[in-house]
């Protein structure tokens, strides 16, 4: 087969051309959205190894649970939407569920198992899709602007430009290099795109943790090259199924809650994730409605079940495929490059996760501030299209936590509407949802799951 009738046969295939896009560009907006996100493979094995698995076995299962998860996203629903474990479910799992309520670690992959068994139950139905058609305009609008200003204060945190003081947070030392690296990322990457240089942002990437090399910390660079660029993979097969369900049922009552934490989060997570993917890219049908379909949300629901089966935990959307969107990805085929970056990755790993959270963190920063633009569109709105999606976004800059922001905005959107008896707009679905969320911050304030 020659380039030019594979390309053909790749935009056929993606409908790559139908949606405004190239082979080449959607390429390159893979190679983005894998460099933001390629540090996964480095600090999902560091987090989960807390719960008592070995660190280099767990790289190899990040590094399935990832190649699987985007695959079913690019094959099956075309969307350039990256899975991989997600950060906030990682950190629960290991250090909250495993350590702190001393739950077997093979019951809490079942616990993992079973809440993606619900995930993609509640998927292949219309459910999710009315859930989402239900959320009203202005909770839309504070998803966006939640979810954008998340992506920013992660950017700052990694890249040292926002430190944690006893009063929030401070802006970082200037005198301190990760700081200086980050800046020098932020300015080049916002240079490159303002000037639509093609693969601005993967530009900056290389670019950054090339300096790393060069720039010292605390006596040693900021990143080195690694002892041997290719490992050969050793997929740890003692971690492949690793369920106990015994277990599980005979301490029903302790862990369902968790089940259902679980569940309910990463749903909402997820949703929220892709929406705003979706409609950054515009894709979007001819009557406003978004191109998410029964396809996408069941993949993303099944990587749960394939990520626990793998070793691993909740496989879920990732907020980094924003990038690849605005590097230009608008198919499936941004997917697969990054699923195929990934599976290269089990040879390459120790040359990929040198990647500093520097060379990430501007990339990171702009993308979130260019999601805050979607504000002006609540400019001349009512007093509640332009109070809810301002509150979503201050509990999402200050705590950092996408979930609580959303549950509080929706009741907050209720109250409003309550208030100002605007009661046709309560719908029985909105009613529905605040009952869920209700249910879920009652959950993490029993638990402490989801909290800090």
């Amino acid at each position: 087969m020659t380039a030019s009738s594979l390309s053909s046969w790749l935009d056929r295939r993606f409908k790559i051309g139908l949606r405004g896009s190239t082979v080449q560009r959607e390429i390159l907006a893979g190679l983005t959205t894998f460099g933001a996100m390629a540090y996964i493979m480095a600090v999902n094995p560091a987090i989960l190894s807390k719960a008592g698995l070995a660190s280099h076995d767990l790289i190899m299962t990040t590094i399935a649970a990832a190649v699987c998860g985007t695959l079913l996203m690019a094959i099956f629903a075309n969307m350039p939407i990256a899975l991989a474990p997600a950060m906030s479910s990682n950190a629960i799992f290991a250090q909250v569920v495993v350590n702190q309520m001393h739950v077997d670690v093979r019951t809490a992959f079942t616990i993992v198992l079973l809440g993606g068994i619900a995930f993609t139950a509640l998927s292949v139905t219309r459910l999710r899709h009315k859930i989402i058609q239900a959320f009203p305009e202005p909770i839309v609008l504070g998803i966006q602007v939640a979810i954008g200003i998340f992506i920013a204060r992660l950017g700052m945190v990694t890249g040292n430009l926002a430190v944690a003081a006893p009063d929030g947070f401070h802006f970082g030392s200037l005198s301190d290099p990760s700081a200086l690296l980050t800046l020098f990322g932020l300015f080049l990457a916002g240079a490159l795109v303002v000037l639509r240089i093609p693969a601005g942002m993967l530009i900056a990437i290389l670019a950054v943790t090339l300096a790393s090399l060069f720039v010292h910390k605390g006596g040693h660079p900021v990143t080195s090259l690694p002892q041997h660029f290719v490992e050969w993979p050793h997929y740890p097969t003692h971690l492949l199924f690793p369920f106990n369900f015994g277990d599980f049922f005979s301490h029903l009552e302790l862990l369902l809650p968790i089940t259902l934490y679980f569940l309910i989060s990463d749903f909402f997570d997820a949703t929220g994730t892709m929406y705003s993917v979706a409609n950054r890219a515009r894709l979007t049908k001819a009557d406003g409605t978004t191109l998410l379909g029964r396809a996408a949300f069941a993949a993303d629901g099944s990587a749960s079940i394939i990520g626990s089966a793998l070793g691993t935990s909740t496989v879920s959307a990732y907020v980094e495929s924003l990038v690849g969107v605005e590097a230009g990805g608008r198919t499936g085929l941004t997917a697969l490059i990054v699923a195929l970056l990934f599976a290269a990755s089990s040879v390459l790993w120790p040359l990929i996760v040198m990647i500093p959270p520097e060379a990430t963190a501007p990339v990171l920063i702009l993308v979130g501030l260019s999601m805050l633009s979607a504000l002006g569109q609540a400019a001349n709105g009512s007093q509640e299209a332009i109070l809810t999606p301002a509150f979503m976004l201050l509990i999402a800059v200050l705590t950092g936590n996408f979930m609580v922001s959303l549950a509080l905005g929706l009741l907050f959107y209720s109250l409003m509407l309550l208030v100002t008896r605007q009661f046709v707009r309560l719908t029985p679905m909105v009613l529905g949802l605040d009952a869920v969320f209700l249910f879920y911050l009652f959950l993490i304030s029993q638990t402490g799951l989801g909290q800090g």
